[in-house]
C-alpha cells in the first residue's frame, strides 16, 4: 500500500507464501486506536453511532465522507481509556475491520486483502486464529474476514453515493465546532462540514421525495441530531489544571480519516 492510513502501520497484502503460518490474536484492546481523534463510517452504521457520537462530514468535493469525533485535539481518542478499552457500546466498523484492509488497485477495479503485520495479536505461535490451515487453504476465520471487508466496501459505496448527493445538492457548509469543560478549557475543531437546515428546507418537493426513497433523509437528520454529541466530547475532556483557553484544530487528522476510505 503506498499509503498507509491512520492506525495501520505495516499494512501487506494477505497471502499463503508469507502467512501461512501466521495466526491472530484479536480481543478487547482498541489501543491501537488511541491516537486518532476521528474515523470513517458507512451510512448504514448512522442510526447506532448518531446515538453515542457528533458525526460530521470532511474531505474535498470530490471525497466527502462522514466521520465520528473522537477526540478534541491530534492524537486523541476521547472513546478509549489508558487500558485499551473501548468506551462506549458501538464501535465503528472501521476499527472492528482491523487489522485487515482491503487496498485498491490504482485503476480502482480490484481490491487485496492486507493485514498490519505491526499488530500486536500477529504471532507464529498459533495464539488466535490462523489464516491457512496445513494445506494453505483458506481457513473459515479468514473467510469471515473476507465477507466482512465485502460487505463493508459494499456499504463504502452507498456511501459514497450519498455523500456525492449531498455535495450535488449543496447541502454541505463548513463549520467549526467550539468544545469547553468544566474547567473552562476550549477547544475549537475545524476543517467539518454538517448539513445546512436551511438549504435542507429550501428542497423542492420531487428531490425531498427521492432522498426519503433512498432513506437518505433519515441519515440526513440522524446526523443533525448526533451534533448534539458534541458536548459528550467537552464532557469526556481531561480537566485542565487551570481555567486557561486553548484552541485547537485537528483538521489535518478529519482530512486523514477521508483521505483513508480510499482504501
Amino acid at each position: 500500500m503506498t499509503n498507509q492510513l491512520l492506525f495501520y502501520a505495516d499494512a501487506k497484502p494477505v497471502s499463503v507464501t508469507e502467512h501461512k503460518d501466521l495466526s491472530v490474536k484479536t480481543g478487547a484492546d482498541y489501543g491501537f486506536a488511541a491516537k486518532v481523534n476521528s474515523v470513517p463510517l458507512t451510512a448504514a452504521e448512522l442510526p447506532a453511532a448518531a446515538l453515542e457520537y457528533a458525526i460530521v462530514f470532511a474531505g474535498n468535493d470530490d471525497q466527502v465522507v462522514p466521520l465520528v469525533i473522537l477526540g478534541a485535539q491530534k492524537e486523541q481518542n476521547l472513546y478509549v481509556d489508558d487500558d485499551g478499552r473501548w468506551r462506549a457500546k458501538y464501535i465503528p466498523a472501521f476499527v472492528r475491520r482491523y487489522p485487515f484492509v482491503f487496498a485498491q488497485s490504482g485503476d480502482g477495479k480490484n481490491l487485496t486483502l492486507c493485514i498490519d503485520e505491526g499488530f500486536s495479536g500477529c504471532n507464529r505461535e498459533g495464539r488466535g486464529e490462523r489464516l491457512f490451515d496445513a494445506e494453505g487453504s483458506r481457513t473459515a476465520y479468514l473467510e469471515q474476514v473476507i465477507n466482512f471487508q465485502r460487505a463493508y466496501q459494499v456499504q463504502h459505496q452507498r456511501t459514497q453515493a450519498f455523500c456525492k448527493r449531498l455535495v450535488e445538492l449543496g447541502l454541505l457548509a463548513p463549520v467549526q465546532a467550539q468544545l469547553g469543560t468544566g474547567g473552562g478549557e476550549r477547544r475549537v475543531l475545524s476543517g467539518l462540514r454538517v448539513v445546512n437546515r436551511t438549504k435542507l428546507k429550501e428542497l423542492d418537493a420531487e428531490t425531498l421525495h427521492g432522498l426519503m426513497q433512498r432513506d437518505e433523509l433519515e441519515l440526513i437528520y440522524l446526523h443533525l441530531h448526533s451534533l448534539a454529541n458534541l458536548r459528550l466530547i467537552g464532557e469526556r475532556m481531561p480537566q485542565p489544571a487551570t481555567g486557561a483557553e486553548a484552541d485547537t484544530a485537528p483538521a489535518s487528522e478529519a482530512d486523514e480519516a477521508a483521505e483513508a476510505t480510499k482504501h
